[in-house]
């Protein structure tokens, strides 16, 4: 009996904690669509400030730091794209932090020479050994100059040519603005369903929750790339440290934490590869959702020791937490049979209407956030609304990786930073492979497991989960036979770039 009690009990919590997550979607919507029209406007004008100025002395000298571990694919297009953007030379040095061990070195030291004899301001920054991966080398890259801001872009990105000038003018007259951070778009959103899928999410997130966070006056976090800090907002914020696999998310708020503001702004687009393996997209999430719970629980008491307004502190925890839908998803997965065979509860129709509403508040709420993005991002609605099935299979499907994560993150368990494949300027196939293990034989077996669940308990009064342990089901196997096929598919090595353009 106890043990009946205790496995409700966390059925119950595991599905309010859910609910509240969801409802979390209807409040950051509603925070970005009040600001919207009014910001938008504001940063529209901001960005045009260095359009008109043509005296070099006025142009804050800027370093951009283009961090890369293996990156043969696509260095050679992003360090282009750096040289290429419109900031004067004498104002502006890059740095290609390569801590690579094969032949990325070549690619990159060939370029770099060219560009260095026509007159280009940038460097390779070696290290011995990759202490602190992609952190280290950033923290270790500022060594090297003495440039008052810093841009950073990921080996996968392409910022556009008037990048820096937009971004540039934010820091004009706002001495504590720390950090500007662009959004994200796609260079192969059309590849596949994975990555049509992924895309909706990544503009969920960048459309919605980074400009609500921004224009309201909470909590933001850097993204890792496609961003410009202050130098001053990274050394008084105790720099680059490696102790998460999130080290953005970490400075971030450790930045805003001591005093220093942040802009993010919708119309800095910068578009970016999106995984199209499978397993890459699962290393990718796997790092990010452990990074971010360990970075909470390196924050969150932080945050507690100062005096923040309760709603911010509450948005705080949630953004940094947020990660933990995916354990609690595999609670309600693992926990449904038994309670569904040993609990009967009939409820009146006032209250079987309120489970009902919840339940559906609860699920919908994601999807409403990502269909409002694509409205305002300019894409048709109507054609949209079709990815919102992919969306919840690779969001459920998930939940065993990133469920791992996170209990990695609260065990303290250590794990190297893995660094994302990149297809790149690849004609055929990289032979760059994601790192992967058997989690797709858990999928597998949940996904039998729910399915069993489904075939059970389908048309039994408690029949209000059967749509959630038919989505658990198809999620699970979904993902985990997606990932066997990736996982079995052969590595074509075939390193002839195409030309770039």
């Amino acid at each position: 009996m106890i043990a009946l009690i205790i496995v409700v009990s966390l059925y119950v919590l595991c599905s309010a904690i859910l609910l509240a997550y969801g409802v979390q979607c209807y409040v950051l919507t509603y925070l970005f669509l009040r600001k919207r029209k009014a910001k938008v406007s504001a940063q529209q004008d901001t960005m045009k400030f260095y359009y008109d100025v043509t005296d070099e002395n006025k142009y804050p000298k800027v370093v951009t730091q283009l961090p890369m571990f293996n990156e043969k694919s696509v260095a050679v297009r992003v360090i282009e794209a750096a040289v290429s953007m419109d900031y004067p030379r004498s104002r502006h040095e890059i740095q290609v932090l390569d801590d690579s061990i094969d032949d990325t070195i070549e690619y990159v030291d060939n370029v770099v020479e060219r560009l260095q004899n026509e007159g280009v301001n940038i460097s390779v920054i070696r290290r011995v050994d990759r202490t602190g991966f992609k952190a280290g080398a950033l923290q270790n890259g500022l060594k090297y100059t003495d440039a008052e801001f810093v841009a950073i872009f990921d080996a996968d990105f392409v910022p556009q040519v008037d990048f820096l000038k937009k971004a540039m003018a934010f820091f004009v007259d706002r001495p504590k603005l720390g950090l500007v951070q662009g959004r994200w778009t796609h260079l192969n959103r059309k590849a596949s369903l994975i990555t049509r899928g992924q895309a909706m999410g990544i503009d969920g997130h960048f459309m919605i929750e980074q400009a609500a966070r921004s224009w309201n006056n909470l909590f933001m976090n850097f993204n890792g790339t496609a961003g410009v800090f202050r130098r001053e907002a990274i050394e008084t914020s105790g720099g680059w440290q490696h102790d998460t696999l999130t080290e953005d998310m970490d400075l971030s708020y450790r930045m805003q934490l001591t005093g220093w503001e942040t802009e993010y702004v919708p119309a800095l687009e910068v578009p970016a590869e999106i995984p199209e393996d499978i397993n890459a997209f699962k290393n990718q999430q796997f790092r990010w959702a452990k990074g971010s719970i360990q970075t909470a629980i390196k924050i969150i008491p932080l945050l507690l020791k100062k005096k923040i307004p309760v709603f911010k502190a509450l948005q705080a925890v949630l953004h940094l937490t947020h990660y933990i839908v995916h354990p609690l998803m595999l609670l309600l997965a693992l926990l449904t049979m038994p309670v569904l065979y040993y609990v009967k509860i009939f409820l009146p129709p006032f209250w079987f209407g309120c489970v009902v509403f919840c339940m559906i508040l609860a699920t919908s709420g994601p999807a409403t956030m990502y269909m409002i993005s694509q409205y305002f991002i300019g894409n048709k609605v109507r054609q949209q609304i079709f990815l919102i099935p992919a969306m919840m299979l690779i969001g459920t499907g998930l939940a065993v990786n990133n469920g791992k994560a996170v209990l990695e993150a609260i065990l303290k368990l250590k794990s190297p930073f893995h660094r994302t494949p990149k297809k790149g300027q690849l004609q055929g196939k990289t032979a760059y492979r994601p790192i992967k293990d058997m989690t797709c034989i858990i999928e597998i077996l949940l996904g039998i497991y729910c399915l069993s669940s489904f075939h059970m308990f389908l048309g039994f009064t408690n029949f209000l989960v059967s749509p959630f342990l038919m989505l658990y089901a198809s999620g699970f196997l979904f993902v985990g036979i997606i990932s066997i096929i990736h996982f079995k598919k052969p590595e074509l090595i075939d390193f002839k770039l195409k030309p770039l353009r």
